[in-house]
């Protein structure tokens, strides 16, 4: 029977109700959980790990990069054949996405969790631990980077996102849908996984903030990061990637500092690309030397530029990672 590591990362999967608080708090043991997932012991052998019992919005990409070494070393173990992690949901897609980018395996790694803590009805964790086991040991999910799986539903880490603040189907993929299911027991693919970029870290060295644009905004926050000594810039700009002209000055500023300055959109679907020409427009922004991050929403775009520039301070070597070819 194959083994599965299950690693216990916090999150409202571990939570219940404290009568003096009134409110959801890390309570549970990985034991107390894992005795949950009823039969599961006919599917595959169980190892389980704590490696911290944090919320969600309590972790930082300094963690995440702890996480990764810890996971590297479970999946160098013969033994074990895949991995599931649990998360906050909070934070689960930008964990997943670092991981899924500094991890090397042709192992399954499953990032899961719970939308509805142990004390409320209808808890869904079991039921995402189960169908996560189940996708771990299936030989399709090997090769496939790490995959996300919540309602019997799996997304790339690249693609998912918490499109719902408590619904169980919280998760999706708004560009691509799932690629896969679970559905008795079984793991069924309807696609093949995007192309998968590894950048391998020692350490996570580089600041690097989000600015979501809107109407009227101006360079002030722009100044105020570059002020405060940013590494890496990420906006989530307007439509296909334009922002407000008063936005400009700031952005040349930062370039001018060889500070990257990455572009997405705050739009819930589709791509940036230099469509417009009027200042502040994609064309605009493009000829300045701002980079293009494609299909990611901000947050993962954020991570993505912490994890090259902890890996190289190269202009064209980071521009090359986000844009891959996709933009002539």
């Amino acid at each position: 029977m194959k083994k599965v590591a299950v690693v216990f990362n916090g999150g409202t999967i571990t939570m219940k109700v404290d009568p003096k608080l009134k409110a959801a708090v890390p309570s549970l043991s990985s034991e107390e959980i894992m005795a949950m997932v009823t039969g599961v012991e006919g599917f595959a052998s169980i190892e389980s790990f704590t490696f911290s019992k944090l919320p969600g919005p309590h972790m930082t990409p300094e963690k995440m990069l702890e996480l990764s070494k810890y996971l590297k070393d479970i999946l160098d173990r013969e033994d074990i054949c895949g991995v599931v992690v649990t998360h906050g949901t909070d934070s689960l897609e930008e964990t997943a996405y670092f991981l899924d980018l500094t991890l090397n395996t042709e192992k399954p790694i499953i990032v899961t969790g719970a939308m509805r803590n142990s004390s409320e009805l209808g808890y869904d964790g079991p039921a995402n631990l189960a169908a996560s086991i189940c996708t771990a040991i299936s030989e399709e999910a090997k090769g496939r980077g790490v995959l996300v799986c919540f309602n019997d539903e799996l997304f790339c880490a690249s693609e998912v996102t918490k499109r719902n603040s408590m619904s169980l189907n919280a998760f999706q993929s708004p560009l691509f849908g799932p690629i896969g299911i679970i559905d008795s027991n079984k793991v069924i693919f309807y696609r093949d996984s995007i192309r998968k970029q590894h950048i391998e870290i020692d350490s996570v060295n580089a600041n690097v903030q989000l600015i979501k644009c809107v109407t009227g905004m101006d360079s002030t926050l722009i100044d105020y990061c570059i002020e405060k000594g940013i590494d890496g810039l990420v906006i989530e700009g307007m439509g296909r990637g334009n922002v407000p002209p008063n936005m400009v000055p700031g952005i040349k500023r930062a370039i001018d500092l060889n500070i990257p300055v990455v572009v997405v959109s705050r739009c819930f679907e589709g791509r940036v690309l230099d469509s417009y020409g009027y200042p502040g427009g994609g064309r605009d922004l493009r000829n300045l030397g701002v980079i293009f991050g494609d299909t990611l929403p901000g947050q993962k775009a954020r991570i993505k530029l912490i994890v090259a520039l902890s890996k190289t301070r190269n202009i064209n070597e980071i521009k090359k990672i986000f844009e891959m070819e996709l933009y002539n």
